[in-house]
């Protein structure tokens, strides 16, 4: 591993209870789950800045550089959620570690976000990551509020969501462009899907209906896991379920953490 064991992880800690560990998506940082404290009351929750994000400082350019750092600053057993990016990032972690991460929840996420048309994957197309890419480097504030735009995007309330997203996002340090240019590496060539037979936690899959990043003909296509899985779809929900809709999705989880 790349610089892990002097990467510094901040994480945002609030409760006790069983540890229940938050991850973020890309552009983002911890501030976005500002809204679920407290939500969840039987559990410790940890909200982690990815490595580069917020006030996480950089570890390694691999998925598993990412993961291994992580798991060196969080608790010694957990459940493990990770909303888009930090969906592919929490399964990556209960794949490496599947005996410190107990359940795994995931968040309009996906094993393998590019669309891969010669196999009939639904997801983003290529070049909208090109896209993000290339404008990286001209102006990081900008492209970052485009990506807060398309989070929100077919959400009833999605003017008021990217306008109160943006105010937590940007209540931290702007990732560092060499971790954004990591993280956007890892959507376009990571794929997961091989290796979900291998998955034995109980797995939450949590998706809006309404996703212009993670499309809701993702669901079915999924690989079966060995352990069990369970889905739960918010109609009215788009990339941002937990944000959009916090009742519906609090319910929903507290429903089947309280069965596990």
């Amino acid at each position: 591993m790349t610089q892990g064991s002097q990467a510094h992880i901040h994480i945002d800690t609030h409760g006790t209870g069983k540890n229940l560990v938050i991850l973020h998506g890309w552009g983002m940082n911890a501030a976005v789950f500002t809204p679920l404290m407290g939500a969840f009351p039987e559990y410790r929750l940890h909200c982690p800045d990815l490595p580069g994000f917020g006030h996480s400082t950089m570890s390694g350019d691999t998925l598993d550089d990412w993961v291994d750092t992580l798991m060196l600053a969080l608790p010694e057993q957990m459940v493990l959620a990770g909303w888009s990016l930090g969906g592919l990032v929490a399964t990556r972690a209960a794949l490496r570690y599947p005996q410190r991460v107990e359940a795994l929840i995931t968040i309009a996420s996906s094993p393998c976000f590019m669309a891969r048309e010669e196999e009939n994957w639904p997801g983003i197309p290529p070049q909208v990551l090109s896209q993000f890419g290339a404008e990286l480097g001209k102006d990081l504030p900008k492209t970052i509020e485009r990506f807060l735009a398309i989070q929100a995007m077919g959400s009833e309330t999605a003017r008021e969501d990217i306008k109160r997203l943006r105010d937590l996002v940007l209540s931290r340090p702007l990732p560092q462009p060499a971790a954004l240019d990591q993280g956007l590496n890892m959507l376009k060539d990571v794929d997961l899907r091989p290796e979900l037979a291998n998955l034995s936690q109980p797995w939450l899959r949590v998706w809006g209906r309404l996703d212009g990043l993670v499309p809701k003909r993702v669901m079915p296509a999924m690989p079966s896991p060995a352990g069990t899985c369970e889905d739960l779809m918010l109609a009215k929900a788009s990339h941002a379920p937990f944000f959009s809709h916090p009742t519906e999705f609090v319910t929903g989880v507290k429903d089947w953490l309280f069965r596990l």
